[in-house]
Parts: structure tokens; sequence; C-alpha cells
């Protein structure tokens, strides 16, 4: 048997393209010589469709999506992900579901049965969680077909209380076929890779994995679909964020006993190419699956907005990227030739409007009011608002999404002002450190300096106060940055941290800071998500909260 992957770059609740991506692949691995075609988990309606799943006009278009899918499979079979109605009223009404069509109708259906409920995941809410394991005879062989999670549960520490592999194989399958919607973070693919090769040497069947491709707000999906040896390697792979069909012998994977020459294998090493490479395609995806196709954002000659334009500009086109200069009282001039220099370099417009007149005026306006009372933060906010209000006029008038250029590190403790540099349609890097931060601008700078070296090497500063530097009010990022990943994404607690070597009053502050900005988080525009922890629909946090502040 042939088996071709298809794997696609779905839109959510967008019929049209998805049906149409569909039967394109359905017809191009049929002209190829594959009997059977795969696609991704909930393919039809796009991944996570979260409460579309609670009206019924989605899910009818869903299964009128897949009626029409089904007079395309004619000389070959097709397996598509699709929420399908339950008949039985206790439980939810729907299953998360996997259907075989063939001969221009649907011949069997596979139900998920492990509906994960953790982090970025939320489907108990919508779908009834299968307990009947039947395999699908088709060409003469015996396929096990099972939904993402359905083979996630292999540790030694189980999730849930049953496994339906362990089911399926009592059924004596020639094959495993898993249909999945695996978002991506830097760690992804390999861990997936370990969970698919658990699989194949426990069950000593071939697997064939579909993922989906592209991006759905915050969260990114890096493909790399892939068929697996019962020897216990990775046969072949499909390509990482881009859309990809493959056609597979059974038997050829089935019988291998060595990785084939031609393998690529193409797990990326690099940390940063895959936070690069996954935000280009977020930020594509963003705008396109939108309808934008222009950017707007502020350009401070900071390391942080100077990286955001460049992916920008790589996922748009430079000449759809604008950049706003807002320099104030406190702007150095070599921050805003910093700015300058590198949208010469990108080739992407430009425009230099002070903001001294709008603070004074401002500042002249709250003065009855402010009295002889310091300058403080107060100050230092209301230059960062009329940026963000300068910035949105922009936005309003020419019809571009504001790009917001905070980074993890910022958002964590919450360096950044609600109503000013927190504005925008997008976070590019609201889920990268600072320290990260710095390592995408030396792999965007590795061919040719595009972003200014004085940009990188300097000290970060926000520049809302004569001479100021982040080291003033918080720590070195090294040190910050590795305190939150430890408690942001490894959930170490205070104890843990100090035994770790960090400084309890420096656990401490930082700790209390984290929790005190979730009320700030709240108010974010969507994150791109590249980190196994990112702030957001994965982590949820309340803020009227004691706890460690």
């Amino acid at each position: 048997m042939k088996i071709a992957l298809a794997q696609i770059n779905y839109h959510i609740g967008n019929f049209e393209h998805n049906t149409s991506k569909i039967i394109h692949a359905i017809d191009e691995a049929r002209q190829a010589g594959a009997e059977l075609v795969v696609f991704a988990e909930l393919a039809v309606s796009g991944y996570p469709p979260r409460d579309f799943l609670e009206f019924d006009d989605f899910i009818e278009r869903c299964l009128n999506a897949v009626d029409e899918i089904a007079t395309h499979c004619k000389g070959i079979a097709a397996i598509v992900g699709c929420p399908t109605r339950r008949a039985d009223i206790k439980g939810k009404d729907l299953h998360n579901s996997a259907i075989f069509l063939a001969d221009g109708k649907v011949q069997a259906m596979a139900h998920k049965s492990l509906l994960p409920n953790y982090d970025i995941f939320d489907e108990y809410r919508y779908f009834e969680p299968y307990r009947e394991f039947e395999v699908i005879a088709y060409g003469g062989k015996r396929i096990a077909l099972t939904i993402c999670e359905d083979i996630w549960d292999v540790g030694e520490d189980p999730l849930y209380t049953i496994k339906p592999m362990d089911e399926l194989i009592k059924q004596s399958p020639d094959v495993m076929i898993n249909i999945a919607a695996s978002p991506f973070h830097y760690e992804q693919a390999r861990t997936r890779k370990e969970i698919i090769l658990t699989n194949v040497r426990k069950y000593k069947l071939p697997l064939f994995y579909v993922n989906h491709v592209g991006a759905q707000t915050e969260l990114l999906f890096d493909g790399g679909s892939l068929a697996a040896s019962p020897e216990g390697f990775i046969y072949d792979e499909l390509e990482y964020f881009a859309e990809d069909l493959k056609i597979f012998d059974l038997d050829d994977v089935a019988t291998a006993k060595k990785m084939p020459e031609q393998n690529p294998l193409g797990i990326i090493e690099d940390k940063t190419k895959l936070i690069h490479d996954a935000i280009v395609m977020g930020i594509k995806n963003y705008f396109g699956k939108l309808g934008f196709d222009k950017a707007i954002l502020g350009l401070s000659g900071g390391i942080d907005s100077a990286v955001t334009m460049v992916l920008a500009a790589r996922a748009l086109g430079r000449e759809h990227v604008r950049a706003m200069l807002l320099p104030s009282a406190f702007s150095s001039e070599h921050s805003v030739n910093d700015a300058v220099a590198l949208a010469e370099n990108l080739g992407s417009p430009y425009d230099l409007i002070s903001i001294e007149d709008a603070f004074d005026t401002l500042d002249a306006s709250l003065q009855p009011v402010f009295g002889d009372l310091p300058f403080d933060i107060a100050e230092e906010n209301i230059q960062a608002r009329i940026r963000g209000l300068l910035l949105m006029a922009m936005s309003n008038k020419f019809g571009h999404i504001l790009l917001n250029t905070s980074n993890k590190s910022e958002a964590a403790v919450g360096y950044s002002t609600l109503y000013g540099d927190m504005n925008g349609g997008l976070s590019v890097l609201g889920d990268v450190y600072k320290t990260e931060v710095f390592k995408l601008a030396r792999y965007i700078n590795k061919d040719e300096e595009i972003i200014p070296e004085n940009t990188i090497t300097k000290p970060p500063s926000a520049e809302l106060r004569p001479d100021q530097k982040d080291s003033d009010s918080l720590p070195e990022y090294d040190i910050l940055d590795e305190i939150l990943y430890q408690y942001i994404e490894k959930r170490k607690g205070p104890k843990e941290l100090v035994k770790m070597g960090f400084e309890k009053a420096t656990v401490d502050r930082i700790l209390k800071l984290v929790n005190t900005s979730e009320y700030k988080r709240y108010q974010t525009p969507p994150m791109l998500r590249v980190s196994s922890k990112a702030f957001g629909m994965g982590r949820r946090m309340p803020i009227v909260a004691k706890y460690l502040s």
C-alpha cells in the first residue's frame, strides 16, 4: 500500500480554503499513485477551533465539508480529522474524530480517547473521550488509527487510565496511523520523535504521523510529519515550517532495517534558528489569515524593536513594515542613528516624530495637580503612552497592524507600560527572553550587519529618564532570565531556586514581580508561542492572589 502524508496549513473556520486544500492534495496523491492519503487532526475545521465547537452551524459546516471531500475519494481513500456529533445524550455532544473515506463516502471512524486538558489544550471542554477500539481494514491491511494524544501516554507516570494502542494491538494491526495537532515549541520536535519511536519499538509496527503546519494566532505548528520504522528509527519526514506531501510504500517502511541514506532528519538543533523560523512563520500567517499585509512598530534603536522589525520584514516584505522613530528629550543621539541605520539597511520606510512637544504639553496640563512632586514613573509612563497613542493613530489612519516589541523578561516582571509600549495587535517577542533576543540579533547578523552593532552591544535602556539602564531596576538579564525560566517553564519554587544558588532576596523580589504583574499580562496582545510555557492561553494564573506576592 502506498500512503501519502499531506501536511497542510489550515485556517480555522475557513471551510472553503481547508476543503479546497484537502481536495487538491487528494488529487495530487491519487495522480502520484497513492492508495491512501492522510490529513491532520481536525483538518476540516482547523485547530484549535475552541468555542466555535459550541455552535451547531459550525459543526454542520464541518460535516458538509466532509461530505464534499468524500466525493473526491474514488480510486483513493483518505483519513480526515473532523469534529462529529454523538447520539448519546450523556456526556459531551461531540467526538474529536478521524474519518475514513473511500468509494465516495464515509467508511469508518475512529474517535479520540485521550483528551488533553493541560497547558494550551482544553479538549475535555468540548469532546467526550472514546472507549471502544477497532482497527480499520483497507487494501488488505489492518490500520490502528489514533489521534494525537492517544499515543503520548507512554511515560512512567501515566496521565490516563487507558492506552488506546494497548487495546488496538490485540486486533493484530499491520500499521499505526496517528493524525495530530502538535503545537511548536523549541523542544517539541525532539520530544515528539521520542514519543513516536517509543511507540514503534513497543508495538513493533510502522507508524505514519501527520501534523499541522502554520500559525493559528499565538499557536505555531512546525509540521515535521513522518514515517517511522518498527526497527525504531525515523524512516523519513516532511518539511518543517512549510506545506508538504510525501508518498511512502508501507512495505518499504515496515521492512526497513536502517535509515535510508537520503533521509534528511530535519530536526533543527539550533534553538535560535528554530525560534527565528517559527516567529517569521507566525507573523506571516497572522497577517495573511486576518487579511492584512502591512505592519507598523516603534523603532527605538534598542535591540527588541530592531529584532522585531527584521523578523517582520522577513515575514511580510521590507516595504510592508513601517518604522516610527519617536525620540524624547531622554533619547540618545546614537539610538536615533541606530534606528535610522536599521531601517535603511532593510530598505523599509520610516518616519521620525519627536514627542518632546507633546510631553511638555501634557506635563504643563498636569502641573496644577502634580505640583512640586518629583519626576518619577508617572512621567516615564506618559512618554510611553504618547508613543503608544501616535503608533495607534498611524495604525488607524493607514490600516497597519501595530507590532508589540516587548520581550518575555519584561512581560514577566511588568517592566512595561499599559497603554504604552504594551500596545499592539501581535506580540512578536513576548515568549522570547531578553538573553534569547540578543542571540536572535546575532543570528540575524550572521551573514552581514543588518542590525547595527551598537544596538546589540550597548546596555539595554528604556531611555525614559536621564542615564537610565535596565540594570538600575532589574538584575542582569543572564541572572533574571534563568530565574524566570526555572520558575515559569520548570515550575521551581523559591526554596528550590535558592538551593540552585540564587540569592534569596533576588528570588523573592523577582517572583513577587512576576505574580503581581499578572494584571498587565491579561491586557497584552497575543504572544507568539515558542517555549513550552508561554504567557497566554497556556498559563492560567489568578490576578487577585497572595501566593508569592
